[in-house]
């Protein structure tokens, strides 16, 4: 028979997990088999940088987890070793730097995950992976919001120009 102790921790341990679910902007289902310790403090050293929380869990307790959290369908990825990127404020860094490792070291295996709530599947993860930073993508709407007003204001200096070159 199970300690009590012990069924209250993996309870405790399930309410965690589903909560890092619900509140994450992404999650990232990966198998880390075949990574050496060396490559997997590498990974966990980018991540960690990135403010990205990732963790190796007990499939059974991350099952129990998904059931709570309303994600039963991210149950089909949970096979063999699991290694879960968690992410609150950024959605496209732990898809972006699972991308890149496992582009570098074939050990690593994207399963798949959940962005903003909605389980997808790895071309979905590997498709958000492709996206700029959220500093890119914000560098790029800054210029486009500045195009307009560029333009008018070289306008403006051209008509001016053109009056003092007539005058």
């Amino acid at each position: 028979m199970a300690n009590a102790n012990t069924i209250a921790a993996k309870q405790e341990s399930v309410q965690v997990i589903a909560e890092k679910l619900r509140g994450s902007a992404t999650t990232v289902v990966a198998d880390y088999r075949g990574l050496s310790v060396a490559q997997v403090t590498e990974l966990r050293k980018q991540l960690r940088e990135a403010g990205v929380e990732f963790q190796v869990l007990k499939n059974t307790l991350v099952r129990r987890a998904t059931a709570e959290a309303e994600l039963s369908e991210l149950d089909q990825v949970l096979t063999g070793p699991t290694a879960i990127a968690f992410s609150r404020e950024d959605a496209i860094a732990p898809a972006k730097i699972l991308h890149d490792f496992a582009k570098k070291n074939d050990a690593l295996e994207i399963k798949g995950g959940v962005v903003e709530g909605r389980v997808v599947d790895v071309a979905q993860i590997q498709a958000l992976a492709t996206l700029p930073s959220r500093d890119g993508l914000l560098s790029m709407l800054l210029s486009v919001l500045q195009a307009p007003v560029r333009n008018f204001a070289l306008a403006v200096k051209a008509v001016a120009e053109k009056q003092e070159a007539e005058a």
